[in-house]
């Protein structure tokens, strides 16, 4: 049996995981293993370790490592208990394999002990580009110390191997959002109001908007002009999901909700929908806006538009679906005027979303379940030309 130790600190990446967690469980040669930290233990944030074992997952440990502070200091001394946790936590369990996904700074700690520990790592959706944000580096610098590569598109191959990471490493299996829009029995119209408490208006958006955490002071500013354009709009109701704990998260949390508390009857925000909620939503409203991957890697195979504001997502794959604004009232407004457009509208039955049509989790516990790892720790720089 292969122990296979996952790492988990958001909602969002629990719910790309999960279908991953659900096939190493039911692995005759692999062992689950998993390690919760970050959001998840934070009040604030929702408690969301309880959904994890509501759905029947056992957390073998929790490493704490989220302070009452978003600034530049609180966070790297997040890393640092973080650090501390994972070196105990994973002394104990003594995994074969960490596996870890994407870009988060509780994400670089995890696999930094995994590193100096002899403990070979899996990297998923490595190889993007998100040109806005520290977790460009952090994902590239997670690269290097993984051993095993599982990504969501061929250019994103490329770029993994172009960082000297061996071919025979990096596996293209899609991207693992789609997996919860193909698995997952998503609500209807009426179920999804009675599970928001909240009613459905003529038009309606899904706005998430996080911390551009390369932009310093400007995060108020663009938070302020996109409520400022949302504000303008007619028989529209909004359901807001809260930002992230990144750089500032705080500044905009506070927005949210005194823009929520003026529009009461139109606006509603939930610091956690949940994968259901999450993507019925995405399914049933208009259009989703903001700055969240989420409306480049899943929306699209709802056929449903994107705003896609400034720079966060700025490199990633884009379907036609999707469109590009600055962090401006102006250039917002008329986003959403396009958005709106029966022309754009007309458009959208036919578009193809670049991450795939879902199957990722499975290949990957395939791969997991009969790759050896025998040898996985020695890594020779690939310096070859990428076809």
């Amino acid at each position: 049996m292969k122990r296979i130790c996952v790492v988990t600190g958001t909602r969002a990446e629990y719910g790309l995981l999960r279908w991953v967690m659900l096939g190493i469980q039911k692995s005759a040669n692999l062992e689950l293993q998993l390690i919760v930290t970050g959001m998840h233990l934070s009040p604030e944030f929702g408690l969301t370790y309880r959904e994890i074992e509501a759905e029947g997952f056992q957390i073998d440990r929790k490493v704490e490592m989220l302070l009452s502070s978003d600034t530049p200091v609180g966070i790297g001394k997040s890393m640092g208990l973080a650090m501390c946790g994972f070196s105990d936590a994973l002394a104990e369990l003594r995994p074969d394999l960490l596996l870890v996904l994407g870009d988060r700074y509780e994400i670089l700690a995890a696999v930094s002990v995994a590193m100096v520990a002899r403990i070979p790592i899996a990297h998923l959706h490595g190889g993007e580009a998100t040109e806005g944000l520290i977790d460009e580096s952090i994902r590239h610098a997670v690269t290097k110390m993984s051993h095993l590569h599982f990504v969501a598109a061929e250019e994103y191959r490329r770029r993994v191997i172009q960082l000297g990471e061996s071919p025979d490493r990096v596996f293209l299996v899609g991207g693992l959002g789609i997996d919860n829009i193909n698995q997952l029995q998503l609500l209807n119209r009426a179920e999804l109001e009675h599970a928001l408490d909240f009613k459905l208006g003529p038009r309606n958006l899904l706005v998430t908007f996080h911390p551009v955490t390369l932009e310093g002071d400007s995060i108020e500013r663009q938070m302020a002009e996109l409520l400022e354009a949302l504000d303008e709009l007619p028989d529209t109701h909004l359901i807001f999901t809260m930002p992230n704990a990144d750089t500032d998260g705080r500044i905009l949390l506070r927005m949210i909700e005194n823009f929520v508390a003026r529009h009461p009857v139109t606006c509603k925000a939930f610091t956690s929908l949940g994968q259901l909620r999450y993507l019925s939503c995405m399914r049933h409203v208009d259009g989703v806006v903001g700055n969240s991957s989420s409306g480049l890697a899943e929306a699209p195979s709802f056929r449903t538009g994107t705003i896609n504001i400034g720079d966060r997502q700025r490199g990633r794959l884009k379907a036609v679906s999707v469109i590009d604004c600055d962090a401006d009232r102006v250039a917002i407004r008329t986003a959403l005027s396009r958005l709106f457009s029966p022309t754009f509208q007309a458009g959208l039955p036919a578009v193809m979303n670049p991450y795939g049509n879902g199957g990722a989790s499975e290949a990957i516990v395939r791969t997991l379940d009969q790759v050896s790892l025998d040898g996985l720790l020695k890594k020779r720089f690939f310096n070859q030309h990428v076809s």
